[in-house]
């Protein structure tokens, strides 16, 4: 396995910088932003795209470092009822699964979108519940809008032979493992998951439950190192759908942490353990949003786990069972 690091947190930086910086950490791939909510600091998609010299000015500076790009980000939502935001955001996807395609990058990460709750609505709906009756009839409504679009995303990342990853979030169409299976099996398999235990924690969902579930699948094509830490207290006062301003720190239900300071270590190599058990043997990119502690500290302490946690190698033959 590869540790990796989701660079926007060091966005004050060059792209050297952040390079050389995560170089001496130990660093063996990022996952740059091309777009989306990520932004592009560190991989301006425009400058990119079909230029043929910045590529390989690109992929000698990588070379340089010993560093790789385990997938291009372009998070946003491609479904929003604004159809210039939705074609905006369609317009990144599809970019940066060419710009992918031409630095032989197989993956791209990215949320599912989330549609309004019918054609005359002016802004996404999150549907939790299905009563009453007309969320059960907007849910439906939705499915068939992602189900048209992410069937021909589909076929233009398999022309260009890239994956494409969808984080399940809140607020977007898939934010838990049932509807992810879902909606690969209605539009194909380039469509996966950007495996992130840290929404799932707070859902209450076993994160070696949900690997397996999609790992059964062939459904994780790339993986995000992020913790979450739920606070009891609170969270038995209000539950755990919490809009408490993510600053706000001692009133949230749960907040992100990073790695190691929501789940232990032995949590987190069951996670890897329970990857490489599905055949998932990629990059584990860190991404850090802890606002109790700085980019870098947040950074160094998840780095510093995740390299007694991962596996380097690959398994050897089990002699014992000869």
């Amino acid at each position: 396995m590869q540790l990796g690091v989701h660079t926007p947190p060091l966005a004050d930086e060059s792209l050297e910088g952040a390079l050389s910086y995560l170089d001496e950490q130990g660093v063996d791939a990022i996952e740059p932003g091309v777009g989306g909510h990520p932004g592009q600091d560190h991989l301006p998609r425009a400058e990119y795209l079909d230029d043929e010299t910045a590529q390989q000015e690109l992929q000698d500076l990588f070379a340089t470092y010993e560093m790789e790009i385990s997938a291009l980000a372009v998070h946003n939502n491609p479904l929003h009822p604004d159809d210039e935001r939705a074609a905006t955001a369609d317009t990144e996807l599809r970019e940066a699964i060419t710009l992918a395609d031409q630095l032989d990058v197989g993956v791209v990460t990215c949320f599912s979108g989330l549609p309004a709750g019918g054609p005359n609505d002016e802004v996404p709906n999150w549907i939790t519940a299905p009563w009453p009756p007309e969320h059960d009839e907007a849910l439906s409504y939705q499915w068939e809008q992602a189900t048209d679009y992410w069937t021909d995303i589909a076929a233009h990342a398999d022309t260009h032979g890239v994956d494409v990853a969808i984080e399940m979030h809140p607020n977007m169409l898939v934010y838990e493992p049932h509807g992810m299976a879902r909606l690969r099996e209605e539009t194909g398999d380039r469509i996966g998951t950007n495996f992130d235990p840290s929404h799932l924690y707070w859902q209450g969902i076993t994160i070696t439950d949900a690997i397996r579930y999609l790992g059964e699948r062939d459904a994780i094509h790339h993986v995000h190192a992020k913790d979450t830490q739920i606070y009891d207290a609170q969270a038995r006062e209000k539950g755990v759908l919490d809009t408490t301003a993510y600053d706000d720190e001692p009133n949230r239900s749960w907040l992100f942490r990073s790695v190691g300071y929501g789940h232990d270590e032995s949590h987190w190599k069951d996670i890897i353990s329970t990857l490489r058990m599905v055949g998932y043997d990629g990059t584990l990119s860190i991404e850090h949003e802890d606002s109790l502690t700085s980019s870098r500290e947040g950074l160094e302490k998840a780095i510093d786990l995740l390299e007694r946690a991962i596996f380097e190698t690959e398994p050897g033959e089990a002699y014992w069972a000869e």
